[in-house]
C-alpha cells in the first residue's frame, strides 16, 4: 500500500508554529490534509512530527481532528520518515512537506498511479523546478529507501530525499511540467511574507480551496502581484 506522509514540526526556525497558523479559520495542516483527502485512491495520510515536547501541540491537534500521526526523531528526519512508513506497513512513501499549502492533489494522484503501475523506486517533480516551490511531490519505495538510508550524509538525514537525486537509477523517474511557468514562483510557507501571500490567495477564492489546482493558484497570485 502507498501511504502519504506529511512531515512537519511546530518550532520551525523561520516561522514558528506555522503548521497550526490559521487562514480564514483553518490551519495550514488542515488545508494540506483536506487537499490530499481529495485523492481518489483510498490512501492513508499520516502526519509525522518529532518526539520533542514542543510538538505535543501537533499530536493534540491530530487527536482533535482524528488525523493519523506518528512521532519520531527531530534531527534525523529521514529516519522519522522511514519509521513512520514501517509503523504503518506502507510499501511506497509519498513525502509531503508541511509548508506545501497549495499542493496539487491531481498531480499527486497521477504520480502515484504512474509510480505503482511502472514499479519505480523513486519519483519526483522537484528536479529543475518546472513546478513552483510548494507543489513538490516525492515518492519512494520503502525497501529501496531502507536499503539506502545507511549511505545518507548528515545533510540527507535532514532533507530526506537528496540522496536519490545524486544516485538516480533506471528505476528513477523525474516528472517535468510542459507548461511554462515563472521560475521564481514560490508557494512554500517558510516566512511570514509567504504566509501573508497564502492568506491573500485564499481570501480571493470564491469556491472551496480544494477546487483550485496549481494553475488556478498561479492565476490568483499573479492578480495579487
Amino acid at each position: 500500500m502507498t501511504g502519504i506522509i506529511i512531515l512537519c514540526r511546530y518550532n520551525s526556525s523561520r516561522l514558528p508554529g506555522k503548521i497550526l497558523k490559521e487562514i480564514n479559520g483553518k490551519t495550514i495542516l488542515s488545508y494540506i490534509h483536506e487537499r490530499l483527502s481529495m485523492i481518489n485512491l483510498n490512501l492513508e495520510i499520516t502526519i509525522a512530527t518529532s518526539n520533542l515536547e514542543s510538538d505535543d501541540i501537533i499530536e493534540d491537534y491530530c487527536l482533535k481532528k482524528k488525523y493519523k500521526y506518528f512521532r519520531g526523531s527531530l534531527s534525523n528526519v529521514s529516519k522519522r520518515f522511514l519509521d513512520c512508513g514501517i509503523k504503518n506497513n506502507f510499501e511506497n512513501l509519498v513525502r509531503i512537506n508541511g509548508d506545501n499549502l497549495f499542493l496539487d492533489f491531481q498531480l499527486v494522484e497521477k504520480m502515484i498511479l504512474d509510480f505503482e503501475k511502472n514499479q519505480y523506486k523513486f519519483m519526483s517533480n522537484v528536479k529543475r523546478r518546472t513546478w513552483p516551490k510548494g507543489i513538490s511531490v516525492e515518492i519512494v519505495n520503502i525497501n529501496y529507501y531502507k536499503n539506502s538510508i545507511d549511505s545518507f550524509s548528515e545533510d540527507d538525514k535532514e532533507h530526506v530525499m537528496t540522496y536519490f537525486y545524486r544516485n538516480s537509477t533506471k528505476d528513477t523517474k523525474f516528472i517535468y511540467n510542459n507548461i511554462k511557468i515563472e521560475s521564481n514562483l514560490d508557494f512554500a510557507i517558510d516566512t511570514y511574507e509567504d504566509f501573508i501571500l497564502a492568506d491573500r490567495i485564499i481570501h480571493r477564492m470564491k469556491k472551496n480551496h480544494t477546487e483550485y489546482n496549481y494553475l488556478d493558484i498561479i492565476n490568483i497570485a499573479n492578480q495579487i502581484n
